[in-house]
């Protein structure tokens, strides 16, 4: 297994999930052809256009390769006119294998029986903008792709925004023009740096928005700027929050915010709160009431509730785990289906809620919340518990 497959699942087991051996599947007949994901259908009316772009900050040196100015890479994905056209693929060949490798790991599966690189999603690259949205930015788990947010974004976009996805670094493979991997350089206890870090490649970001191509920034409505992430994603969105005020409104998609997990220091975001909206949204107990003793007692999401003073709400999947709010929600059992994958241990990784129903209702609510503080719409799943969606329930 690779660092970053390691790092992926240690992510997944720190939410309190059971560190088992995965048992290798066992099948008489031939080993199948690479499987190609199949990602849920957008909900939204627009077409999808995405760019991938490389950004250098030569204001910043690398914190984790002090030789080289930060180089970062992001796509940005936009509502676009309609056409026919090659989808892009999920992922390009180098990071491809490298999530090839952490969801194979994960399920005890040989190298070689997921084909990213062939999984096509629901954008095409380069195609025309249509109109202007407010845009929203996203940031990935610790030592994981910004790809693995896809889901998420491509269905956000089709709802009228502008997403903007960051890899950070040195945190995990990312593969920049010409096919140059940039290597993983983070130590995995370096929770405090890499968050700190993280703040810094999200400011740049910001202030980069708007030197852009034409094209692009010609569709972003910059006066409403959102940000959510997945697992230190998520703490990210917080933290920067805190020290600006670019970003609207943010959510975090169950992230620890203290600097260790189940102890640690509390972060100033969890002291201090935030003056304007923030959703916490996380799984299997993970939620700002305090648990003492328990397995997910999080100190830092109760400390951030008690001094939260703008809008705040807490949603929970009490039957799904950490990684059910990445793109291993869709990803995991297609993959464990396809190569006899024992039941059981897909639910070890993501918990007992049903898969689509999970997508689905995460993908309400963000697109909810959104609506409701980025573009100006009251949303009324945002008030109480939806008949629609029992998957979820308001942490009271």
């Amino acid at each position: 297994m690779t660092t970053v497959g390691r790092r992926t699942l240690l992510a997944l087991l720190a939410a309190g999930m059971t560190a088992t051996a995965f048992p290798q599947p066992t099948s008489a007949v031939a080993a199948p052809a690479p499987y190609r994901l199949v990602l849920p259908e957008p909900t939204g009316p627009y077409s999808i256009g995405t760019t991938e772009l490389h950004l250098v900050d030569k204001s910043r040196a690398d914190a984790w390769d002090p030789g080289r100015r930060r180089e970062l890479m992001i796509s940005v994905w936009y509502p676009a006119r309609p056409g026919h056209g090659p989808r892009s693929p999920y992922a390009p060949p180098h990071v491809a294998a490298s999530l090839a490798d952490e969801l194979g790991a994960a399920f005890g599966i040989p190298a070689g029986r997921i084909d990213y690189a062939g999984t096509p999603t629901h954008a095409r690259a380069g195609v025309p903008a249509l109109g202007r949205h407010p845009v929203i930015l996203y940031s990935p788990g610790f030592g994981t792709s910004r790809l693995l947010g896809t889901n998420h974004v491509e269905d956000l976009v089709s709802r009228g925004y502008v997403v903007v996805t960051m890899d950070h670094t040195g945190e995990a493979p990312a593969e920049f023009p010409g096919g140059r991997v940039a290597p993983v350089l983070v130590p995995g206890s370096a929770i405090q740096q890499a968050l700190k870090v993280r703040v810094a490649d999200t400011r740049f970001v910001l202030d980069s928005l708007g030197r852009l191509p034409k094209r692009l920034t010609g569709a972003m409505e910059l006066r409403h700027l959102g940000m959510f992430g997945y697992s230190l994603g998520g703490f990210a969105a917080a933290e920067t929050m805190l020290t600006g005020r670019r970003i609207d409104a943010g959510v975090n998609l169950d992230g620890t915010m203290q600097y260790g997990f189940p102890s640690g220091e509390l972060s100033e975001v969890a002291k201090r709160g935030l003056d304007r909206p923030f959703l916490l949204f996380g799984a299997q107990g993970h939620s700002h009431l305090p648990q003492p003793g328990g397995q997910l007692d999080d100190p830092s999401w109760t400390s951030f509730w008690a001094h939260q003073r703008g809008w705040k709400l807490n949603l929970s999947i009490a039957d799904g785990t950490h990684g059910a709010f990445a793109d291993y929600q869709f990803s995991g059992p297609a993959v464990a289906q396809a190569n006899g994958v024992p039941p059981e241990v897909v639910i070890s990784l993501l918990g007992s809620v049903d898969p689509a129903r999970s997508v689905a209702a995460q993908r309400a609510y963000l697109g909810a919340y959104f609506d409701q503080f980025l573009k100006g719409r009251p949303q009324a799943l945002l008030r109480k518990e939806s008949p629609r969606y029992p998957e979820v329930t308001f942490v009271r």
